[in-house]
Parts: C-alpha cells; sequence; structure tokens
C-alpha cells in the first residue's frame, strides 16, 4: 500500500481531517488578496488606520468599565469613601503643619540680631532696623516680606533693597545704595544728588573724608515733583557724559551747573579775575565746550567785562558785557585809558533819576554836563522854560512894585532847584548804564553791528 495515500486519505474514526488539508481549503476559500497572499496572516493590522477600531469586548460582549467608574453601586460608594478619606487626609496634614509653623517658638524672631543687612555704607543700622520694629517676637511667617523692602527704599540713601526669609528665625536684608553725582546748593545748604535727581543729606565732615570733586548745581528745589528733578538731572547726565567721553575728563574744569531751566544748562566756566556763564542749551555739548574754548581768551581780551557767553547758535556766539558796561566799549590801551569815543559810547544812553515827591514844582534844574563836556537834552530844554518866579518879577518890574515877599520866593526856588539838581547828579552817577549783548558770527570773527542811541537834541 503506498504510504503517501494513507496520510492524506482521512481514516473513517478519525474525527476530523489532518491539518495540513484543512489548510489548503482554507487558503482556497480566502480571496487573493494583497492582505491574504500565500504565507502572511489572515489576520494584520492596518500600518495606514483606515481600519474601523475594533471594540474590546469582554466575555459577554460588554466593553470594560475604566477604574475610577465602577459600573457597580457597590463600587462607587466604596470610591467616593476613599475620595473623602484622602482629602481628610491632607487637610488634617496642612492644618497640622500651619499650627505647627504658627505657634513653635523655634520660628519667631526674638530681637535685633536676628535681621542680618549686607550692603550698608552710608546707611545705618541703626536707621533700618525702625523698618523692622514691628517684627520683633513676631512668627517669621508671618513678616510682609513685600511692605518691608518698600519701607526700606522709601529711606533717602537706598535705591533698591530685598527681603528674605532664612527659616528657621532670621531675616536678611540687602541694600544698593544710591550714588550722589553732584553737590546741591539750597540757599545756604550744601547737599548731594543722584541722578535721578533725589536729594541726599550728608555731614560736611564725611563729605571731606569721601573727597567728593563734583560740580554744584543749582535749580534744584527740595519742593518740585521727584519727575522734575529726575528731567534736569537726566540734562546734567548728558551733559557730564559728553564732556568725559574718551577719558578726556572735561568736566573737572566746571565748578558750577544751573538747571533752573530744564532746556537750558548754564555752566559756570571758571576764568582769571571773575567767572563767566556760558549757555549749553541741551545739546552738542562737547561742540560747544570746544568753540568756547577756543575764542574765550580772543573775547576776553575784545571785551574785558564779558559775563556771559550764548553759545546755543550754530554759526554765531551772544557776548553780553557786565553790569554797567556797554557791550561796544573796546579794550583799553596798555596805559590803561580808554579813548574818547569809548567814554562817549559808555553814556549814550545814560541813566535819568525820578524826581523826588517831597520837592515842589519848581523849575528845572541847572545844567548837568555829561561825560563828553556837553549838556544833556533835559538840561537844556529846562533851562529855556521859564521859572515861576521869572514870570511874577517881570510882571512885578512892569508895575513897578517890587515886595520882599517876591525876593523871599526868588530865593526858595533858587535854593530847590539847587537841591533836585544835586540829586539828579548823584542818581546819574550811581545808576550804572545798561550792558548790550553783542552777536559774534564765528566766520568772521566780527562783532555784528549794534544800534546806537539817538543823540539827544541840543548835543
Amino acid at each position: 500500500m503506498n504510504q503517501s495515500s494513507t496520510t492524506s486519505r482521512p481514516l473513517i474514526w478519525e474525527d476530523e481531517a489532518p491539518a495540513e488539508s484543512r489548510f489548503r481549503r482554507m487558503q482556497q476559500g480566502v480571496p487573493r488578496t494583497g492582505r491574504a497572499l500565500p504565507g502572511m496572516p489572515l489576520e494584520m493590522q492596518d500600518p495606514d488606520g483606515d481600519d474601523p477600531p475594533r471594540s474590546h469586548r469582554g466575555v459577554f460582549g460588554a466593553a470594560p468599565a475604566p477604574w475610577w467608574r465602577p459600573a457597580s453601586t457597590v463600587g462607587r460608594v466604596f470610591l467616593a469613601l476613599g475620595a473623602l478619606a484622602v482629602l481628610a487626609g491632607l487637610t488634617t496634614a496642612c492644618v497640622l503643619l500651619k499650627t505647627y509653623l504658627e505657634r513653635d517658638a523655634r520660628f519667631r524672631i526674638d530681637g535685633a540680631s536676628n535681621i542680618q543687612a549686607t550692603g550698608l555704607t552710608e546707611v545705618s543700622r541703626s536707621q533700618m532696623l525702625p523698618v523692622f520694629g514691628e517684627d520683633i517676637g513676631r512668627n517669621i511667617f508671618f513678616v510682609p516680606i513685600g511692605q518691608r523692602r518698600k519701607d526700606l527704599e522709601a529711606l533717602p540713601w537706598v535705591e533698591h533693597a530685598t527681603v528674605m526669609r532664612l527659616l528657621p528665625d532670621r531675616i536678611r536684608v540687602s541694600v544698593i545704595e544710591r550714588q550722589p553725582v553732584a553737590f546741591t546748593r539750597h540757599g545756604q545748604q550744601i547737599g548731594l544728588v543722584d541722578a535721578n535727581g533725589v536729594l541726599l543729606d550728608m555731614p560736611a565732615a564725611t563729605m571731606a573724608v569721601h573727597h567728593y570733586s563734583f560740580p554744584v548745581v543749582t535749580g534744584l528745589d527740595p519742593g518740585d515733583s521727584p519727575a522734575s528733578r529726575k528731567g534736569r538731572m537726566a540734562l546734567y547726565g548728558r551733559l557730564m557724559a559728553e564732556l568725559d567721553a574718551n577719558n578726556q575728563h572735561l568736566s573737572q574744569q566746571i565748578s558750577e551747573i544751573d538747571l533752573t531751566d530744564p532746556e537750558d544748562a548754564r555752566v559756570l566756566m571758571p576764568a582769571q579775575g571773575a567767572d563767566i556763564l556760558a549757555h549749553f542749551g541741551e545739546d552738542h555739548f562737547l561742540e560747544r565746550y570746544q568753540r568756547y574754548k577756543t575764542h574765550i581768551a580772543e573775547w576776553r581780551q575784545q571785551y574785558p567785562r564779558l559775563a556771559t557767553v550764548d553759545l546755543r547758535y550754530d554759526h554765531q556766539v551772544v557776548l553780553e558785557m557786565a553790569s554797567g558796561v556797554n557791550a561796544t566799549q573796546p579794550p583799553p590801551d596798555s596805559a590803561g585809558n580808554r579813548s574818547p569815543a569809548a567814554d562817549s559810547s559808555a553814556v549814550d544812553s545814560p541813566a535819568v533819576a525820578k524826581p523826588t515827591p517831597e520837592v515842589p514844582a519848581v523849575p528845572a534844574p541847572s545844567a548837568v554836563k555829561t561825560a563828553s563836556g556837553k549838556p544833556s537834552a533835559k538840561t537844556v530844554a529846562a533851562k529855556n522854560v521859564p521859572s515861576k518866579a521869572a514870570t511874577t518879577k517881570a510882571a512885578k518890574g512892569k508895575l513897578g512894585t517890587k515886595s520882599s515877599a517876591g525876593s523871599s520866593a526868588k530865593a526858595k526856588a533858587k535854593s530847590s532847584a539847587k537841591t533836585k539838581a544835586t540829586q539828579t547828579k548823584a542818581a546819574q552817577q550811581k545808576k550804572p548804564a545798561q550792558a548790550k549783548p553783542v552777536a559774534v558770527n564765528l566766520n568772521n570773527k566780527k562783532p555784528s553791528p549794534t544800534k546806537r542811541a539817538p543823540a539827544p537834541e541840543g548835543q
């Protein structure tokens, strides 16, 4: 009997056919597609995810419920009880921890020695400790850290402060102090000021120890708003930064700066004899400073009584003389004498004193000569006006009646006229002539023409 036929043919008493014949029949019944080729499994996951998801059902066809949502009522009850127990345990632990931290003596600030501070130079420890006066004996967790930081920054010398808790019972304070950048003068008081316009007090002995060499800044009033003082000090900062650029240190030659006008830095420049006030404006400080240094010797030689230099213009400067000196006055010669033209120029616009109200209405004063030797217009006009006493005398002369009363009135009138003339002359000598500014063109270095006052009549 052939062995191959016996292995492939099922016997009568066998329950099922051999596995090989079953596998062949299954292959014949399955269509040959890309997913059911020979040698490939019949069940295969779709890599593209196009097939609908298969539901994982239980033994009886129902999907299993998650652990946090039990299907039965008993499971739900047990889950709720467990959640309540966990919540109660957490709450109890928080309450116990809070009570422990609040009532434990180890977290209480016993004294000032528990407050540590760093960065104190100008601010003393005695000035800082009153800020934490309420916290002595208090639990460290009840100290308002943010409020204490604001209280420290309210001190004039403190620019920034940091407050931290150090368990179990210490507070650490770190302070950054303000740095002064200039002296400030308000009346007779000398103080310091920082870049933000905060006025700082310091004893004179301490200032001498620090050896500060700052310019003196004026125009900062303690009554001004902090924003106003900060804006003025910003102008000062730009001026100093531009003059000290490239390590030139030109600001050391400045003695005083007036910041009354926030758009004009008026700098007092030291000079031989008298300091000169220079208007630098609000920008181009280095260029204007160099222009001033280039021409100041020439200006001082041409105008010995120079008091103010306005450098805010591009191609010219305005020079102003000291009070009582005419701007167009030429410099004196080697012997110290001025030309006659200078003398006449200095009295072009003489000051006229007002009449004294106590003197009654009397004839005009006698002739008052000017520096050029000519009587003034007012004096000439006064001579041509007949006095009241002269008119009375002429009338009485025509009538031929001369009395002693007329002679007495004439004497009083002459005495009053002499007194008034003396007062007028003294007032003219005391009151100086007003200074006239000169506009100097920097291109040709010649002063621009100034308007001469018209000559009074009679000269």
